[in-house]
């Protein structure tokens, strides 16, 4: 079987371009968040001009969207050895309180893109599509090894975590000194099954008085 080839000449290099220039979007609005952010700063930042980026996407936009998706996928990179969706979450919000700059670029969007017109209206209702049958799966495969609890559905559940996630980013932008990852954890063992053995029964032994 033959190993599939790399791009070559020129479209190589309109790749690299590429990724060169999406990941100086990355650290700009890391930085600076989406109000704070030029598109002049980008490019001058890989020595183009602005112009020369928008060769590459489409619009602002486009870059913005392409930002979103970037970090998506290196936070899916980085909590690929937790089994646990709930966990997962956790260790990305602790991660994305060391950047600010994208969760007020997320937030903003996201909030902005509830408009069906608006060009990150398509990008984040399937966001939400993918991510929570993603979780949603998680979220089985947990009951399956009796660690997730049966009386709600996984469904919910899934949905649920992703309005803690991402309320909890707002809060966060408003108050810094929210606890983003205390507060998924939280939720985290709500949603995990009862020990062997314990009961609804106030009594310590399980019997009335």
């Amino acid at each position: 079987m033959s190993t599939p080839r790399k791009p070559r000449g020129p479209y190589r290099k309109g790749l690299e371009r590429r990724e060169q220039i999406l990941r100086a979007a990355l650290d700009v609005f890391s930085e600076r968040g989406e109000r704070g952010s030029s598109l002049k700063e980008i490019a001058d930042r890989v020595g183009m001009s602005q112009a020369g980026v928008l060769h590459y996407f489409e619009s602002r936009e486009d870059l913005l969207l392409a930002v979103l998706a970037e970090r998506d996928a290196l936070d899916t990179e980085a909590t690929a050895d937790v089994m646990s969706p709930g966990e997962a979450v956790a260790r990305t919000v602790g991660h994305n309180a060391r950047q600010p700059g994208l969760v007020d670029l997320f937030v903003t969007l996201s909030a902005a893109a509830s408009d069906p017109a608006h060009p990150a209206h398509a990008f984040f209702k399937r966001r939400y599509t993918d991510l929570g049958a993603r979780i949603q799966e998680g979220l089985d495969q947990g009951r399956r090894q009796k660690q997730i609890r049966e009386d709600v559905d996984s469904d919910l559940m899934a949905r649920l975590l992703l309005a803690v996630s991402d309320g909890i980013q707002l809060q966060w932008l408003l108050d810094p000194s929210v606890d983003m990852t205390a507060l998924v954890q939280a939720f985290n063992r709500m949603c995990a099954a009862a020990p062997v053995g314990d009961s609804d029964d106030p009594s310590p032994t399980g019997e009335g008085d």
